[in-house]
């Protein structure tokens, strides 16, 4: 981009300096001062990010190479950060060293400064040609995003070196030229293409985002010096064919032909759309002439001027108003079908629509145009195509086409801004649809949430781009309640999930210390019973409140030892010494033991009572007559924990859902994908009926490794165990729903889908 004139046709000639003078001297060492103190800043800034960067996308790669290539980055950059930014410093040094001398040059890299349009795709080697795009990307949005400032610098630099015509390419501090050294800095780095231009682009954020500081630096002390200090800062007005200003329309500057002076633009926005202009040129065969929508196959074009953008949003406003009013709750949906040829035809309606504003069969639009078109029509292409939503979502979404296509051609950098609310509020409702089914939406809040916003938008969007910020609002605030209401839902079953499995935990724990401590003894039907069902509860409440490593679970346990002792026969003088001395301290465990677990006192008399009586007959006293019976029979047993005592295994039983799993679920692929869920993610479970479910990981239990999944309204779905998870996804029954943003994602899969050749 060339954003100067002849300076004779700003600057009086009378007004040059001569480059030898003392007073020039003095201004270049200034201008040198400045540019090296600020972009010493800034790369400075970009490299303590770039390490920052390469880290979180190293955290979040895909797989394991990407994570690689990701860290070696990380590691290149911060071995030879130094030297690269010495480099890059020292180029732009000599850069304007050069320009002091009077040698004044364009940037050595051919590709940087030439149209995208004339680079031979053919005989560029890829990845040479993916830096070069992303290069060209970057001069390309900067000079057009600083217009203003630059060309008062280039037209007060030509002063300085005596009229000599100074414009963006040769600018020794123009976004050009920055790039250009940062290209040849970059040659120190032995990284992937992929790395590289991440990189480029933090240079573009941390670097060229914040050369306007520079250039207002310049401007200012060079007209305090009296350069031009009377220069406004006029550009050539934009051709009807260039690419549409991105950003609000509310924002352009009135008085000047065919839009904005300086369109308001955005760094990254200019950038993905200049990417994304060369892969549809690419895609297309270029067959249409530059800045023209065109038809691959030689079609003729209609002559005549392209349509302004208020003649592209009439024509969206009126197919709009035609799709305004969504059936009622009593009529259906319109099917997928229908919406997915509404949203094939769409561009097709709407050069028909324009045409017959115009009184034309047919109408032609821009190439910057016809790509925001296309491009907005592949984004629902791909909602429609979108497994992580639900069919009603997706047609429900879809229908939103055309508002969004207005959005994009008011401001373009909803392609590449994720602050956009249009983009905000699409992502949020499209994260809100993927946890919706009819069984967890019965009142049909959420369904008619989302409803009501596309109703609101087809109604009343016309060119306020306000309105999505309001309905975002809307949302996220009706969002915060759902999900309060949810989490506390899900708290409770977590809770009460991690109770049963605390209770089952303990049963278990108080189950193996009676069995193993019984072994292969013998035991009358009283103490055993004692032992199995009332002490075995006991043992169960004081691990629950005080703990494994507690003095009272510890007593307990050795209670069973003494028990145990206890039942054996008193043959001899000592051994029935050694048993009278124990029963006190038996009979007061016991008693402390039976009213935690709240026996009745009267229960507890009459079962000591019975005991009373068998110690007697084990000291070979004479016993009195009891009830018959002992009065732990009366007492509940632990469920199937406890009960395992009674059975010659004491292990408890295989899990059914582990028992039933096929090899294919013990693939080390499927139990990793099982083992990398984290809590938070939606999943589908389809049944062997067909139906499917979705349900989010709500809590894995620390005890168990139990599964626990919710519905949007956080009432449980489901519980899994590893090998039940890994078994799911080996039988295709169970398919983690992606966590992407859906702007992103269909992003990604555009420009993927871009790069492929078509097909024929």
């Amino acid at each position: 981009m060339n954003n100067a004139s002849e300076p004779s046709n700003v600057v009086d000639l009378s007004q040059r300096l001569d480059p030898r003078s003392e007073r020039v001297g003095a201004l270049l060492v200034t201008v040198r001062g400045l540019a090296t103190k600020r972009l010493h800043a800034l790369a400075s800034n970009m490299f303590e990010n770039i390490d920052d960067a390469l880290f979180d996308l190293a955290e979040k790669a895909e797989n394991n190479a990407a994570q690689t290539q990701f860290f070696d980055g990380m590691r290149e950059v911060r071995k030879k950060r130094a030297i690269v930014e010495r480099t890059f410093l020292g180029q732009v040094a000599r850069d304007l060293a050069d320009f002091s001398a009077g040698r004044t040059h364009a940037p050595e890299t051919e590709t940087v400064s030439r149209p995208l349009a004339n680079i031979e795709l053919s005989l560029v080697g890829e990845n040479e040609l993916e830096e070069s795009l992303a290069i060209t990307s970057m001069i390309g949005k900067n000079e057009q995003r600083l217009a203003r400032a630059l060309f008062a610098v280039n037209q007060r630099l030509s002063v300085i070196c005596g009229g000599a015509r100074m414009d963006d390419a040769t600018n020794p501090v123009g976004p050009a030229s920055l790039a250009s050294a940062f290209r040849q800095a970059m040659r120190e780095l032995m990284v992937e293409v992929r790395v590289k231009l991440i990189i480029y682009k933090l240079f573009d954020r941390y670097v060229l985002a914040g050369i306007d500081e520079l250039y207002d630096d310049i401007n200012n002390e060079l007209a305090a010096a009296g350069v031009l200090p009377q220069l406004r800062h006029e550009i050539p007005t934009r051709r009807s064919d260039a690419p549409a200003p991105i950003g609000p329309v509310s924002n352009t500057v009135p008085g000047t032909p065919g839009g904005p002076a300086v369109p308001v633009t955005d760094a990254a926005a200019a950038e993905f759309m200049q990417s994304l202009h060369a892969l549809f040129s690419a895609r297309r065969g270029d067959t249409a002439s530059p800045g023209m929508g065109g038809s691959a196959s030689g079609t003729p074009m209609p002559t005549g001027p392209l349509p302004s953008a208020a003649e592209l949003l009439g024509a969206l406003t009126l197919l709009q108003s035609q799709i305004a009013v969504l059936p009622s709750n009593a009529a259906p949906l319109a099917t997928q079908a229908d919406v997915t040829r509404d949203v094939a035809q769409l561009k097709e309606q709407l050069l028909a629509q324009i045409g017959q504003l115009r009184g034309q069969q047919t109408a032609h639009v821009s190439g910057m145009d016809e790509d925001t078109i296309d491009l907005v029509g592949m984004l629902f292409e791909f909602i429609l195509e979108d497994h992580n939503l639900p069919a009603e979502m997706q047609v429900m979404l879809a229908r939103l086409q055309i508002p969004y296509l207005k959005v994009a051609l008011l401001d373009r950098r909803l392609f590449a801004h994720k602050s956009h609310p249009a983009r905000q509020l699409l992502d949020a409702l499209a994260d809100a649809a993927k946890g919706w089914s009819t069984e967890a939406d019965r009142d049909g809040r959420l369904f008619d949430k989302v409803k009501s916003i596309v109703e609101r938008l087809l109604h009343d969007f016309d060119d306020d781009v306000a309105i999505f910020t309001r309905l975002a609002g809307e949302l996220q605030d009706f969002l915060d309640i759902s999900r309060k209401r949810a989490e506390l839902a899900e708290q409770r079953v977590a809770e009460s999930t991690r109770g049963r499995e605390k209770l089952e935990q303990a049963r278990r724990r108080a189950a193996q210390e009676i069995v193993g401590r019984i072994g292969g003894a013998s035991l009358p039907p009283l103490i055993y019973g004692v032992l199995t069902r009332a002490w075995a509860n006991y043992i169960v409440l004081t691990l629950l409140r005080q703990g494994e490593e507690s003095p009272e679970f510890r007593e307990s346990v050795r209670f069973i030892d003494d028990f145990i002792t206890s039942a054996r026969p008193a043959h001899d003088a000592n051994a029935r010494r050694e048993l009278r001395a124990t029963l006190p301290g038996i009979e007061r465990s016991l008693r402390r033991g039976l009213a935690a677990v709240a026996f009745q006192e009267t229960d507890t008399e009459q079962l000591l009572g019975q005991l009373h009586a068998f110690y007697r007959q084990q000291l070979g006293e004479a016993a009195p007559e009891t009830a018959s019976g002992t009065i732990v029979s009366s007492v509940m047993p632990l469920p199937e924990a406890i009960q395992a005592i009674e059975e010659p295994v004491a292990e408890p039983e295989p899990d059914d859902e582990v028992e039933a799993l096929s090899d294919d679920a013990f693939d080390e692929r499927f139990l990793a994908q099982a083992r990398e869920l984290k809590v938070g993610q939606w999943l589908e479970f389809t049944a062997p009926d067909g139906t499917t479910d979705r349900a989010k990981l709500s809590w894995i239990s620390p005890i168990s490794g139990r599964y626990l999944f919710v519905n949007r309204r956080g009432l449980k779905v489901a519980d899994h165990s590893l090998a039940g998870l890994a078994q799911a996804f080996a039988a295709g029954t169970g398919r983690v729903l992606d966590s992407t943003l859906l702007f992103d994602r269909a992003m990604d899969a555009i420009v993927e889908r871009l790069r492929q050749p078509e097909a024929e």
